[in-house]
This record gives structure tokens, C-alpha cells and sequence, in this order.
């Protein structure tokens, strides 16, 4: 087995070079060893505490993946709970409602269809990730020597799709508008998700990409410009109030405007602060510290506690479980609800959206244009061998500011700041600058690439 395979947060690398069923076996062994281990001394009522959920994304190898991940469980003895093919947010929604003890779900999220991967979950779907027991299973995969074993454990399959609607559609309010929405799945799983969530809902919904049998149109990954434009071109042609592009797995969503432009989700975030503390008076909004120095003005405007966070889904989950905080997001296109499980859901945040647009008169353009206060970069990668020696010498050149290494560098001066954060796989780091000005932000970008180089695409 490919070691190289395990990264921060999941398990993901090329079929069948780097992951095969072989490889699955062993990590399904492990995951079952490590996720039961954590009941010891953990009361759990329900019948399935000592069950895993098992679920797959559309890719055509997933089936055979999840049948050898699934022999890999129950080798342990542990039973699997097969629910199928679903998106990524079913699953965190599956271990709730059905009371396992966590569950697998294989995908390879934005990758292209020669990946896959796993993403795997605890008690209450709380993530498993490198320092959370990745490690662990790592350490007990790799070690096994064979795939052998006595299957004392048993399959059952089971289909939680319409309680899965009801809990995305329990947040939807009164008085839906008639919107026309264009919906890109990306010929992921929201292909298959949001037909069942939302046909029967009075809105026009406009799709492209739905088909999800493993081949893509473009890659999966909405945060790549290039894959927004068959999405911009239909709304504008169709004259839709708004469009949606999800990833792979659709857990992420990212949104355009009835003209086509960009709604950077740090913006989407704001938009949505009211909304949440109107509801949640004095609730902590959780973001990652990439985002627009006016989401810490919104929340603090409307009454709400600013909680600026580490980039990644593990710190965004614990960090809003911590504070209990109404939700949170990231700009990466992740939007985290205390009322889901503390976990993430493209489904819920398309809800949301239809909600607020709901309840105005303006469009979708009229009600972010006031949040449009600041000029940004975006996020940029250079290479660079000495990450940890660069972001000192950042931390050095900028001492004048504001300077803090929650993730990486981040300096903070009156009218501008900049973060610069390391890849965890690749010899990179990744530059985010924000200020008042685009006059400014050109002077400052052009200051800080004669200490970095010249940027990659990447």
C-alpha cells in the first residue's frame, strides 16, 4: 500500500496505481479497529453502535472499493450499514440518524475520475483526520500483511433518502418565490441529490452536467475559474436569478450572480450573517481566516461573537462545536450549521440561499454589492522549498503590523493584510492579500512577489 495516500483530512490517490481494492480491504479493517476501539468506556444506546455506515460517490470504481472496504469491516466483526450511492453530506447525516459508531464514505470529492478516495467519520460524524486517529488507521493498515479474514460481520443495505429530505428541506421556510436557479452538478452527486431534495419544490430548476455515471464534463472542482463558464453563459442565457455549481461529492457549493460574476464565499458568509442572527441573537459565527475583513464587520454589526479560524474542515467543526456557534464557512465553499450535526451540507446551504432570496425584493447582485467593500488577490500559490524560513522572513520584513501564525503568517495593518500559509503536501505556499483599494492591493501584491517569486498555477 501506497503510504502517500493517507493526507491531512482523508485518504485519496489515483486508481488502481495508488489505491485498490487491496488497499481498501486494509483501510476498511482499520477504520472498523479504530472507530469501535473509541466505545470503550463511551455509552451508546442505540442498536447500531457497533455498526459503520458505508456510502459511495458515482465514480466507476467506487463499487468495487466499497465492496472490498466493506469485507475489510467486517473481518472485524463489525457490521456495515450500506446506504448506498450518496453525496458526502448523507453520510454525516446517516451515522446521526442510524446511531453508528461512524462510517466511510468513498470518494475522491473534487479529484478527477482517475482518483479516489475515503473520507471517513466518527461518533456523531465528528471527522477523523491526521491528528484525530488518520494516523492510527495508517499505522494499522500498512501493517496488515494480507487480506484474510473470517467475515463475522454482516451487510445490510438500506436507503435513508427521504429522511435525508426531510432534515434538508425541515429548514426551508414559508413563502418560497417562484426562482429560476441554475444548477451545475458537475456530474457529481448533486446530479443525484438535488432532483430528489428539490423537483418538488416550486422553483425552476435549470440543470447542467446532472448525468453522474464516472465520466466528467469538467473537472469537479468549482473553485477552478474555468469550470464556472457553462454555468455563467446558462444563467445569463436563461436569465436565472442565480446559479450553483457544486464539487464532486457536493459538500461545496460556489455561486454566481444573475450577470455571471463570482460570489466569493467569504461574501456569501456575510450575506448570510443577518439571516443566522436574527434566529441565533449573540451566536458565534466560525470562519476561516482567508475571508474578507467584512465578515468580522457584519457579525459584529448585527450582535453576533466574529470566530476566525484555521483553515480545513476538522478545525471549522471543532471550532463550532466549541462555541456553539449558529454556523460557519470557509471560502473554499464549505458552509458549516450547529443544526446539521456541526457538519457541512451544499443541500442545507442551497436552502438557506433560497431563503434569504425569499424573503427580499432585490436580487442577488443588489444584495451583495454592499458587501463588495475591499479588493482582493484571491488565494495565490508560489513555490518555495523553506516554507517555515520564508514565513519568518514575511513575519520579519511586516513586524509593523499586526502579526500572528495561527495558520502560517498573517499580518494586519490599517488598510491592509495579507495572510501566507503552507501547503501540507507540496512545496507551496499559498498568499491571500486584502485592502481597501485596488491601488493598494496592486502596490502590496507586486511588494510581497519580490519576496516570493513569481506565483504558479497550482
Amino acid at each position: 500500500m501506497d503510504p502517500s495516500i493517507f493526507k491531512t483530512y482523508d485518504i485519496r490517490g489515483l486508481y488502481p496505481d495508488q489505491l485498490d481494492e487491496e488497499a481498501a480491504w486494509k483501510i476498511g479493517h482499520a477504520t472498523a479497529k479504530f472507530l469501535r476501539s473509541l466505545l470503550r468506556g463511551y455509552e451508546r444506546g442505540q442498536a447500531n453502535a457497533q455498526s459503520l455506515c458505508v456510502g459511495r460517490d458515482m465514480r466507476t470504481h467506487s463499487p468495487s472499493l466499497t465492496d472490498a472496504l466493506t469485507a475489510g469491516m467486517n473481518a472485524t466483526g463489525a457490521n456495515v450499514i450500506d446506504i448506498g450511492m450518496i453525496d458526502t453530506p448523507q453520510m454525516y447525516f446517516a451515522i446521526n440518524h442510524l446511531g453508528t459508531c461512524g462510517g466511510v464514505q468513498v470518494t475522491a470529492s473534487h479529484n478527477g475520475p482517475e482518483y479516489n478516495g475515503f473520507k471517513i467519520s466518527g461518533i456523531d460524524a465528528k471527522p477523523v483526520s491526521g491528528d484525530t486517529g488518520l494516523n492510527e488507521i495508517k499505522h494499522i493498515a500498512t501493517a496488515l500483511l494480507h487480506t484474510k479474514g473470517i467475515s463475522d460481520g454482516s451487510v445490510e443495505k438500506c436507503s435513508i433518502t427521504e429522511h435525508y429530505k426531510n432534515h434538508v428541506l425541515k429548514f426551508l421556510n414559508p413563502g418560497l418565490k417562484p426562482l429560476r436557479i441554475v444548477i451545475d452538478a458537475s456530474n457529481g452527486m448533486a446530479g443525484k441529490s438535488v432532483p430528489e431534495i428539490f423537483y418538488d419544490l416550486d422553483i425552476e430548476i435549470i440543470p447542467i452536467n446532472f448525468a453522474h455515471d464516472g465520466t466528467f464534463n469538467h473537472p469537479p472542482n468549482p473553485l477552478v475559474e474555468a469550470n464556472l463558464q457553462e454555468l455563467k453563459d446558462t444563467v445569463i442565457a436563461e436569465r436565472a436569478d442565480v446559479g450553483i455549481c457544486f464539487d464532486g461529492d457536493a459538500d461545496r457549493l460556489m455561486m454566481v450572480d444573475e450577470h455571471g460574476r463570482n460570489i466569493g464565499c467569504d461574501l456569501l458568509t456575510s450575506l448570510m450573517v443577518p439571516y443566522f442572527l436574527q434566529k441565533n441573537p449573540n451566536s458565534a459565527i466560525v470562519y476561516d481566516l482567508r475571508s474578507s475583513h467584512v465578515l468580522q464587520e457584519e457579525i459584529l454589526k448585527h450582535g453576533g461573537i466574529p470566530r476566525r479560524e484555521r483553515v480545513g474542515h476538522s478545525f471549522m467543526k471543532k471550532s463550532l462545536r466549541d462555541s456553539h456557534a449558529a454556523f460557519g464557512g470557509e471560502i473554499s465553499g464549505h458552509f458549516y450549521y450547529r443544526d446539521n450535526f456541526y457538519t457541512d451540507s451544499g443541500m442545507i446551504t442551497l436552502v438557506h440561499v433560497l431563503n434569504i432570496l425569499s424573503q427580499t425584493d432585490g436580487s442577488i447582485s443588489e444584495l451583495i454589492e454592499p458587501l463588495r467593500r475591499y479588493s482582493s488577490t484571491g488565494e495565490v500559490n508560489f513555490e518555495v522549498d523553506d516554507k517555515e524560513t520564508k514565513m519568518k522572513e514575511l513575519a520579519r520584513v511586516y513586524s509593523e503590523g499586526q502579526v500572528d501564525d495561527l495558520d502560517g503568517v498573517t499580518v494586519q495593518f490599517k488598510d491592509w493584510w495579507f495572510n501566507c500559509r503552507p501547503s501540507n503536501t507540496e512545496p507551496l505556499l499559498r498568499l491571500i492579500i486584502e485592502a481597501k483599494s485596488q491601488d493598494q492591493l496592486d502596490e502590496k501584491y507586486e511588494e510581497l512577489k519580490r519576496l516570493l517569486g513569481e506565483p504558479v498555477d497550482h
